[in-house]
């Protein structure tokens, strides 16, 4: 499971709703939450943040805080 499904899963967020919301299809929201390889696109998380009511800031620092930078 990816960072953004398990978000998604410990937030209890229905998927199909997030889908309704914000058009991007169940079966791109099974690849984002189920595949790593899968890149997740700077619009598709700020709609499901905004789909889901969460500051979408919020959501980059869930998934991506413990980004490094080398050099």
């Amino acid at each position: 499971m990816t960072r953004l499904g398990l978000y998604l899963t410990k937030k209890s967020i229905n998927r199909a709703m997030v889908s309704r919301r914000t058009g991007i299809s169940q079966a791109r929201l099974s690849q984002l939450s189920s595949n790593e390889s899968t890149k997740l696109r700077a619009d598709e998380l700020y709609a499901i943040a905004l789909a889901i009511d969460v500051d979408p800031c919020e959501v980059l620092k869930e998934l991506y805080g413990d980004m490094i930078l080398e050099g």
